[in-house]
């Protein structure tokens, strides 16, 4: 004979105190990032959650960013997210990486395509790919690194936008190796230096975003 069905009363639940306020948090940052595949997601959110890591939130909800197409969901708003959850240490390794953009549910081909440009190996320089990243948001060098700039700064949003100039070398002579023809950023990178000097070691995009000497200088010897 099987048991009499058992009668649950509110009484008998009890809830763990701190359960709506993890809901509430957790509610909110879907919101804001508004993944693709919210299951993906959560699972995610609560691994990372439960053991203490960054997690897989933008900071604030974004608008449609330029004319991607559904299948070119990086933003930098998910850049920025997948920065915090890798820069604690100066590399990660492909697999954690993998995991974290597949986390964001973002498309696997961009991804891979990445790290053919990169030539990267099993373990990856964290500021390099975050360059590449910039650089798949940016159409060109100069709006490459104005959105490095708009993503590391820690001025307040709507700011100058600044950045440490050796962070910005750093990005900036990367992304340039990457091109055959920005062979002489390095003239571009000193000529930079007294604005710099002025701003206490910072620089913001409107130090270099409307110069012309980014461009490959013509070669006068013919």
């Amino acid at each position: 004979m099987p048991p009499p069905e058992t009668m649950f009363c509110s009484q008998q639940i009890n809830i763990p105190t701190g359960l709506p306020e993890v809901l509430k948090n957790f509610t909110k940052a879907a919101i804001r990032t508004q993944p693709k595949d919210l299951l993906m997601w959560s699972a995610a959110y609560f691994e990372a959650l439960a053991k203490g890591e960054t997690l897989p939130v933008k900071e604030r909800l974004e608008m449609n960013f330029g004319n991607q197409s559904k299948d070119a969901m990086l933003t930098p708003g998910l850049l920025k997210t997948l920065h915090k959850q890798l820069s604690s240490a100066e590399t990660c390794g492909r697999e954690e990486l993998q995991d974290k953009w597949k986390a964001l549910c973002l498309p696997t081909e961009q991804l891979e395509n990445m790290l053919i440009l990169g030539n990267f190996g099993i373990d990856i320089s964290c500021m390099e790919f975050f360059a590449l990243g910039c650089s798949a948001l940016g159409d060109s060098l100069k709006t490459s690194l104005k959105v490095a700039c708009e993503i590391l700064t820690e001025d307040e949003e709507g700011g100058a936008a600044r950045i440490p100039f050796e962070i910005f070398s750093l990005l900036c002579t990367y992304l340039a190796n990457l091109d055959s023809e920005m062979g002489h950023i390095g003239s571009f990178l000193t000529s930079l230096e007294p604005q710099v000097k002025l701003q206490h070691g910072m620089i913001k995009p409107l130090d270099f975003i409307h110069r012309e000497d980014m461009k490959p200088p013509c070669d006068s010897s013919d």
